[in-house]
């Protein structure tokens, strides 16, 4: 069978699929703020491993006991702005090290 390049019905599915991953992580309150986020991970680790379990011995598999994390988004967003407003407040004096470390690099080439 050859088939196009460009096949219509793969990019609708592909487009809905997205589309529906976007809806339910707005509708989770994923894309909120990070309280919002923080409580939707908080549902999530709650409703994920009963299904989980539920879906394993409905098939008859066995699956290791799943480790316990201490994470916070929240904490680890504050960290991560944190991270990212030292590097900017530095970056002028740092362009200006980095000029003058350049210009010296050149000078001793053209020598």
């Amino acid at each position: 069978v050859n088939r196009s390049a460009f096949d219509p019905f793969r990019l609708i599915i592909k487009g809905s699929l997205a589309g529906a991953a976007v809806f339910v992580a707005y509708d989770q309150g994923l894309l909120g703020n990070g309280t919002q986020g923080a409580e939707a991970l908080k549902k999530a680790q709650a409703a994920l491993p009963p299904a989980i379990q539920e879906w394993t011995s409905y098939l008859g598999w066995e699956l290791p006991s799943t480790p316990k994390f201490d994470f916070s988004p929240s904490d680890s967003w504050n960290k991560g702005v944190q991270i990212v407003m030292s590097a900017l407040s530095v970056a002028p004096a740092r362009a200006c090290e980095y000029t003058v470390e350049g210009w010296k690099y050149v000078k001793d080439l053209v020598k």
